[in-house]
């Protein structure tokens, strides 16, 4: 069972089964977030991601990097991320057309993604990231037999 549907610029429709969202800076005690601080939370979302699916091919979606007109910090100029982390399992239909077409329960293709947006909101349909909506599925995900 599926959480949502999130249909990719390319028609491919995939199924979001589980997702996981945390707060990019609500552990942060004190300081401006920079580029090292964020390449370490990146990095950690990844790495958790990779525990989380271990089966399953992990794939980072770059975040928008936004540099405020703010005063550098002991670490370099204030570099902010979005607001959320993300770290869902996707699934869809195979892809490649070796499978049969009428048993799509035991064929499919699987990816997780790391991605981070401005709000805690599911994605869905055509509102989601606009780096998900992009996803080059065939590239990226693998396929799986139940």
């Amino acid at each position: 069972m599926s959480l949502t549907r999130v249909l990719l610029s390319s028609g491919r429709s995939i199924e979001l089964t589980e997702l996981r969202m945390t707060s990019t800076y609500g552990d942060m005690l004190e300081g401006c977030p920079c580029e090292q601080i964020n390449d370490m939370k990146i990095n950690a979302l990844v790495r958790g991601a990779q525990r989380a699916w271990p089966t399953t091919r992990v794939h980072l979606i770059p975040p928008q990097r936004e540099y405020p007109d703010q005063q550098a910090g002991g670490f370099g100029p204030v570099e902010v991320l979005p607001a959320v982390g993300c770290a869902g399992a996707f699934r869809s239909t195979p892809v490649d057309g070796s499978h049969d077409p009428l048993d799509p329960v035991l064929h499919r293709s699987r990816l997780t993604v790391v991605w981070f947006q401005p709000t805690p909101a599911t994605p869905s349909g055509h509102e989601a990231d606009a780096g998900l909506l992009a996803l080059d599925w065939e590239g990226l995900a693998q396929n799986h037999e139940l």
